[in-house]
């Protein structure tokens, strides 16, 4: 569970409203599922920015800029305000928190689903003021998660009302959300003291520790990346560890035993930093263990490999080292809300019994390690009913062979009591969960930019703290320590995006402009002046069009350089977004066309090759009707596909063709008539593919690409100036 420090304590408010909303769904409804079920136990991560921003609330000492906004009167608000509501109150997922809800939809219909910045007056001025009081309770009112709705009936009252809400109405769901609020906390506690959960913690700010520590580790990962002038602040590292646990250990009463590093970010520099802290285990992604073990010269072979825990440091400092099954955790927050929450608890289930049949020791120790509030907005129910069959499973021993085979979920202390490392890593990779490397963090000039004002502000706090007064001192500090978080520097750069990145931004540069602040010294102009580019991802950077027309060879092999050249090109990297997903399917998906049929091209990536039963579909929908064309993706390559067309009551099979090769590349054609399409006429495209019947990819991520079926003079129209 993590939010970047989003308060600004200089004026004593928060620009975002994070905290609060994922406090009422993700953190008090995985707390109170769980605490039905018992025999199943659990690890959470808290960062200590996150618990000191509830309790800043709860205190009353910070309010967030959207809360002010919801509790002003709705008959009083300017424009101004009014505008804010129409453009940042729609701030959930469409599909799953404001659909099903038929006013706050009717609002979103309202407003437009795309607005330009230049239109927000015009139509705020459309919203009368009833609109603009429910858009206010709706947008509180359907971040509560089934938890508290559960807990207070009133809130599933409120629902049913739907629209004509009153002030009172909104006094009364923000008066709910902060009592929620102020029982997550002993309600994770309460647990722990059970032994029903443990509880782990983070470097304070959520920093990517070894950055800090270093950023010219960031060269034994990815030595081509163009570096900042360096950073090297292993005593901020230190505290950022010793914060976290001293405030961890207030908080909840005991000090933790575990970490999950911020991103899963390790380094060798920091083993005896987090002993020193007192911490004794911590976790990190399998691509590190992969690595790790390439460096000592080992074989990796994933099932022997992976399901054991690992002792790692000097025998007198030696920690305990658990990496997370990267397939099983990120089906969670990338695949199962996309099925029914009976096939999503089978396939965990269908997992885990591979696992034990496939790993040779006698013990397993499996760790599951997913982001815990992020993936459950994108789930119907908020992924009740998916952990639901999935406790109830684990609590009827579903996957227990009589006599044999024993299952249990535990905390990962529990486990480690009974089942300590048997072996030791000798050698530990620097990177991160993410490509086992730390390029979201570093290498792009919006990055580095970011890190060179962050080494420049802490230089000049080191040389004048000292002559500080001891509370402006502690204060800078405080402020610099949270510049370090990671959250800034993952939206700067090209690898990710949101609609707040410029307010990331501008809190980057916030924090650093208060150490100047507490210095007493003038803050630098650069810090006036925004650090990022506000990009999206369009339809042109998603989708490149053909240039020519195609005649490739169907062979499954590149023949040669220009057989593909002039192709279009659907690209494959994950939707941006707050998490990220490693796909490990394709490296390029290429298309093209002659006049007589349309060609496709995939690249599969190197890990590809080790999955399981995937299955492409290439959908196409055009004047002509929606057609499927399915094939296997796997090894040895596919001899056929088939074609479909979808009627009202299924699919249909037309037939299958061995215009498809698979060898170095999958390559196929097929018909342009066989689609139903004619010269000048558009079709839609997406490529999904599936494992085991469940969506684990979708290209383009967005929307559909769209394709023009070309005519004689399709060529000469691209070269008209």
């Amino acid at each position: 569970m993590h939010q970047p420090y989003y308060t600004d304590p200089v004026v004593g408010s928060a620009s975002m409203p994070w905290v609060r909303l994922h406090a009422t769904k993700a953190y008090y409804d995985m707390a109170s599922l769980l605490e039905k079920f018992p025999d199943v136990r659990a690890t959470f991560n808290f960062t200590p920015s996150l618990l000191l921003q509830l309790q800043e609330i709860l205190s009353g000492k910070v309010l967030d800029l959207f809360f002010e906004h919801a509790q002003r009167p709705a008959a009083t608000l300017t424009l101004e305000e009014k505008a804010f509501l129409v453009r940042h109150f729609f701030s959930a997922n469409w599909a799953t928190m404001v659909r099903p809800y038929p006013r706050y939809h009717e609002l979103l219909v309202k407003r437009g689903l795309d607005i330009a910045e230049h239109d927000l007056h015009r139509i705020a001025r459309q919203f009368s003021t009833q609109e603009l009081l429910d858009l206010q309770v709706w947008h509180n009112l359907a971040w509560f998660g089934y938890g508290p709705v559960q807990q207070y009936p009133r809130l599933a009252a409120l629902r049913q009302k739907n629209r004509g809400f009153s002030e009172e109405d909104k006094r009364e769901v923000l008066d709910l959300q902060r009592i929620v609020m102020g029982e997550i906390i002993p309600l994770y506690r309460r647990l722990m003291e059970r032994g029903h959960i443990e509880l782990t913690t983070t470097p304070f700010y959520h920093p990517i520790l070894p950055l800090v520590i270093d950023t010219e580790i960031n060269r034994r990962a990815r030595p081509d990346l163009p570096l900042p002038a360096r950073f090297h602040a292993p005593d901020d590292a230190a505290v950022q560890l010793e914060q976290a646990v001293e405030y961890h250990a207030r908080t909840f009463g005991r000090p933790p035993t575990g970490l999950w590093p911020s991103e899963g970010s390790v380094c060798p520099e920091m083993l005896p930093l987090v002993y020193q802290a007192g911490l004794r285990w911590f976790a990190t992604d399998e691509g590190i263990l992969s690595r790790s073990l390439g460096m000592c010269g080992r074989p990796w072979h994933r099932q022997s490999a992976l399901y054991q825990p690992y002792r790692i440091g000097d025998p007198e400092r030696s920690l305990t080292v658990l990496f997370r099954d990267r397939e099983i955790s990120d089906a969670f927050g990338f695949v199962y809300h996309k099925t029914t929450p009976e096939a999503a608890a089978e396939d965990v289930l269908r997992r885990v019994r591979g696992i034990i049949h496939d790993a040779p020791q006698d013990t397993i120790v499996l760790p599951i390690i997913l982001d815990g509030e992020n993936p459950w907005e994108h789930y119907h129910d908020g992924g009740e009913r998916f952990l639901s069959l999935l406790y109830e499973a684990l609590t009827n021993h579903d996957l227990d062979q009589t006599g044999q085979i024993l299952v249990r979920a535990s905390t990962v202390s529990e486990v480690l009591s009974v089942a300590p490392p048997a072996q030791q890593l000798p050698c530990l990779h620097s990177g991160s969960w993410i490509n086992s490397d730390y390029k979201i963090w570093i290498g792009h000039q919006e990055d580095n930019r970011g890190w060179d004002l962050l080494g420049h502000t802490r230089t000049r706090l080191t040389d004048l703290s000292p002559s500080l007064p001891s509370d402006c001192a502690r204060a800078a500090w405080q402020e610099l320590y949270a510049a370090e978080g990671s959250d800034w520097f993952w939206w700067y750069g090209d690898d990710f995006d949101t609609d707040f990145k410029p307010e990331f931004d501008r809190l980057f540069r916030t924090h650093l402009r208060n150490v100047w602040m507490h210095m007493g010294v003038p803050p630098p102009d650069q810090l006036n002046y925004p650090i990022c580019t506000k990009a999206t991802v369009s339809e042109s950077e998603s989708v490149q069009q053909p240039l020519v027309l195609l005649q490739p060879t169907i062979d499954g092999l590149v023949t040669d350089f220009f057989e593909w050249r002039g192709a279009g090109n659907i690209t494959t990297r994950p939707p941006l977004g707050a998490m990220w997903k490693a796909d490990g399917l394709f490296t390029a998906i290429r298309f093209g066309w002659n006049l007589e049929q349309l060609v496709l091209r995939f690249d599969p990536d190197d890990a590809s090759a080790a999955r399981q039963a995937l299955e492409v579909d290439v959908t196409l929908q055009g004047p002509g009707g929606t057609f499927r064309l399915t094939f296997p993706f796997s090894t040895p390559g596919p001899k056929a596909f088939l074609l479909s067309r979808q009627s009202q009551d299924g699919w249909h099979e037309i037939g299958t063709y061995r215009s498809i090769g698979s060898q170095t590349v999958l390559e196929l054609a097929v018909p342009w008539k066989d689609l139903h399409l004619e010269q000048g006429q558009t079709v839609q495209m997406s490529v999904i593919v599936r494992e085991h019947g469940l969506e684990v990819a979708r290209y383009p991520g967005h929307h559909p690409a769209v394709l023009t079926v070309p005519g004689p003079t399709f060529e000469a129209e691209l070269w008209r100036v």
